[in-house]
């Protein structure tokens, strides 16, 4: 039974975002600048939030992109980009002669015959980066060199140290490099952000989730997707470091992985199927499952404190549950446009000088968690996760 007692919701929070109402209508605003991550020293940290006096004057002109790497993703993306006011895909690149005209006439855009023709013009002010993992870096460097802001897919990269050196070139160069996890951009995981930082949960203990799309029958063995050497550890890597980037950004920094996978439904070489049992620096244990090869899409994330738990899952909403209660309430919570709002954020740091939320350091954080339990996986044994997480 679920009791509907009337709650209004926390003030949105998580990432370092400025507090203030936690609405589906409002676009998630970019933080102000923070002091950057030591990149010798491997360290992990949530981006601390800092107060101006006198903020500057918001800079409003769209920001004018490229769409380099022409897949699905990138339709997903310039959808986004479409019912966006802040950005303007201004031109497009892939090496597929037909895709590339495909999408300029759908999004209304500039088929460029090369990505140098994209980075010497002068009016393209940022690359909107959908090519595989194992490009991220080679792409994402002559950008950088070219001056040009970078909206990157996730993962980071195949391995930490392009992830990290992905990270180095940009903050070198000057650049505003943002990481798409719009996962943890979505309200109820915002609510959950905002009571934990305000201490109604009390010592968190211990979270659960798992996160899974039906892709029988839907996938294209020749695509780098579905491809070890595109994205070794499959599923985990594809999807599953989402809900990495939620629990990290939610409970903490993950220590220790212990990790399965299985190839069971899907053809290939790569698994559909896996699993991670974190330990998080501050003592709590989560686990995560990941799959290809259930009957159904489906996304449950439930987080355990002392004082209070909440239980998310993608049919039966949010609910909430306090010490002493015996049912938990269900929490209204309006639905967001996750993937506009993480484009919004990274136009807003773009013309205003702010921090993006998930920018390299962190997704190669992100990333050294789901490395480490592909090892985990594969030799049976608890895995560090410092010793990737340094490159």
């Amino acid at each position: 039974m679920i009791n509907n007692r009337a709650i209004v919701p926390s003030p949105a929070c998580g990432g370092g975002l400025g507090r203030g109402p936690l609405t589906g209508a409002e676009p998630l605003q970019a933080p102000p600048p923070s002091p950057p991550p030591q990149a010798g020293e491997g360290t992990f940290a949530a981006p601390v939030t800092t107060i101006e006096s006198e903020p500057k004057p918001s800079d409003k002109r769209k920001l004018r992109v490229a769409v380099v790497g022409i897949g699905w993703w990138s339709d997903v993306l310039a959808d986004a980009a479409q019912r966006s006011d802040t950005i303007e895909i201004a031109a497009c690149y892939t090496r597929s002669d037909d895709k590339r005209r495909a999408f300029a006439a759908k999004y209304g855009c500039r088929a460029a015959a090369s990505y140098e023709e994209i980075l010497a013009d002068g009016e393209i002010e940022a690359i909107v980066n959908t090519t595989p993992n194992n490009v991220h870096l080679a792409t994402t460097r002559m950008a950088a060199e070219a001056g040009k802001h970078v909206f990157l897919d996730k993962p980071i990269a195949n391995t930490v140290a392009e992830g990290r050196e992905i990270a180095r070139i940009c903050e070198a160069a000057g650049v505003v490099l943002a990481l798409g996890y719009q996962r943890r951009r979505e309200n109820h995981f915002r609510w959950i952000k905002a009571e934990i930082d305000a201490g109604r949960f009390g010592r968190l203990v211990q979270a659960e989730c798992n996160i899974s799309r039906d892709r029988f029958g839907k996938i294209d063995l020749s695509s780098w997707r579905y491809q070890a050497a595109g994205m070794p550890g499959g599923v985990m890597l594809q999807i599953g470091i989402h809900y990495v980037d939620v629990l990290e950004m939610l409970i903490g920094p993950v220590r220790r992985v212990s990790g399965a996978s299985a190839q069971l439904v899907l053809p290939g070489d790569n698994p559909d199927v896996a699993s991670l049992i974190m330990e998080h620096e501050c003592g709590a244990i989560s686990n995560l499952t990941a799959s290809y090869a259930s009957a159904s899409e489906y996304y449950m994330m439930n987080i355990y404190g002392k004082e209070a738990s909440a239980y998310y899952d993608l049919f039966g909403g949010l609910r909430h549950l306090r010490r002493g209660e015996a049912t938990p309430c269900a929490i209204a919570i309006a639905a967001n446009d996750t993937i506009r709002e993480e484009l919004d954020e990274f136009a807003a740091c773009v013309r205003n000088g702010g921090k993006p939320e998930t920018d390299g350091w962190w997704a190669s954080r992100n990333l050294a968690v789901v490395m480490a339990g592909i090892q985990s996986a594969r030799e049976g044994r608890a895995v560090d996760v410092a010793p990737f997480a340094a490159g």
